[in-house]
């Protein structure tokens, strides 16, 4: 199909967290300031000094294919348009919401079935894919869209399957990296989301796949016996964590990482004592408003640092169960899966919201007006002293 033959040869060396660290985008390493973690060869490293090139920046309007993939021998009981409708504008409204209208994610679905080649039972379809059978999937897929579909006009592509056909298994959805990208159309496919979810799907599940095609990462723990909390990392701190959090607006770490925030919204903590004014992460900044300051950072070593900022009830976090100031540690060599986040627990003796929270433990993290919190392990000690009639938080740190 084009020029897609030849370099579908390279899938057979496709694996899904294979990525290399890409070429660095510089940048302005007086703006990022000392508190900027540098970026690292780690898997979706949280550096936020540069920007790897192998991704596309969300600071612009992107367009997204949807390719509605159906198997013989099964007809399909939903159109791709009730599936569009499963992930649009949804997906959309949340990432302008993360972003303060920085970024436009727009889908572009196509508008009918593309028969892949093989019933979905031959490709083994599952959480812990089978490279080879992976590979034999997207390149099928491929060859089968391509007649149909200008790859080149797109900078994101999710595959979605029929989900009712047999076969098909929700749980295998994830972002396919290339470790050489796929050539279509004249140009480099470099990640692919395939979406197996059924209908209707699981809450945020694509903007949480979305998020590793900006080069965020995993902030759940996976159990090594697959066993166990998945959330023990951030709870229901930001949609790279759970998609089904309650308050799943992306930390405002990644918002400093995607380019959200300016650097004038990041407060770097020096040594001694210091007042700061947070605006809650979620909070719309007002027309022509700049949003105020959102982040306090804290640099405890070369590649570590501890982060602060307000969480409220608005935006993507309007079903928290909890407001306040929650602080959590980031760790730049710590690869995607591996706790590059962890959010630190203002309350480790209780918890919150069990009838409704991933993790009830990390419900209640965030500090509350009248509290002091010493971060374990260093010498930082962090005080809610007031909080405005605006919702902003005053946060006094000494360190």
């Amino acid at each position: 199909m084009r020029s897609t033959a030849a370099a579908l040869t390279s899938l057979t060396a496709l694996a899904a967290m294979s990525l290399v660290a890409g070429p660095a985008v510089a940048a302005d390493t007086a703006a990022a300031g000392p508190c900027a973690l540098t970026r690292t060869a780690a898997h979706h490293s949280l550096g936020v000094d540069t920007w790897n090139a192998a991704y596309p920046k969300p600071e612009r309007t992107l367009n997204a294919v949807m390719v509605f993939l159906s198997f013989p021998g099964h007809r399909a009981a939903v159109t791709p348009r009730e599936l569009t409708a499963d992930y649009f504008p949804a997906t959309s409204d949340f990432f302008e919401r993360a972003s303060y209208g920085r970024f436009r994610l727009v889908p572009h679905p196509q508008e009918r079935w593309i028969r892949m080649p093989r019933p979905a039972t031959a490709y083994g379809i599952q959480r812990d894919w089978a490279p080879e059978d992976r590979a034999a999937y997207l390149r099928d897929a491929v060859a089968a869209a391509d007649p149909l579909v200008d790859f080149s006009a797109y900078d994101v592509v999710y595959f979605v399957a029929d989900p009712g056909a047999p076969g098909v298994d929700s749980d295998a959805t994830k972002v396919v990296n290339f470790d050489r990208p796929i050539v279509a159309d004249g140009t480099e496919l470099r990640r692919i989301v395939t979406v197996f979810e059924q209908h209707p799907p699981d809450r945020n599940v694509l903007a949480h796949e979305t998020g590793h095609v900006f080069d965020l990462p995993d902030l759940y723990h996976r159990p090594t016996d697959g066993k166990g909390d998945w959330d023990t990392y951030v709870g229901d701190w930001d949609v790279m964590g759970s998609q089904f959090g309650m308050s799943p607006d992306l930390f405002a770490w990644h918002k400093w990482k995607l380019g959200w925030l300016d650097p004038a919204q990041v407060d770097c903590v020096r040594s001694g004592t210091s007042l700061h004014t947070l605006q809650p992460l979620s909070q719309a900044p007002p027309p022509g408003g700049t949003g105020g300051t959102r982040l306090a950072v804290i640099r405890t070593g070369p590649g570590s640092a501890i982060a602060v900022e307000a969480r409220g009830s608005a935006g993507n976090d309007g079903d928290t169960c909890t407001e306040g100031v929650l602080v959590y540690r980031v760790r730049n060599e710590a690869a995607s899966g591996g706790g590059p986040i962890e959010v630190l627990d203002g309350h480790p003796r209780t918890e919150a919201c069990w009838d409704r929270s991933v993790y009830p433990p990390l419900a209640d993290a965030p500090l509350e007006v009248g509290e002091t919190f010493t971060v374990p392990g260093e010498r930082i000690t962090i005080e809610v002293a007031d909080r405005t009639q605006s919702g902003a938080y005053t946060v006094k740190i000494t360190t």
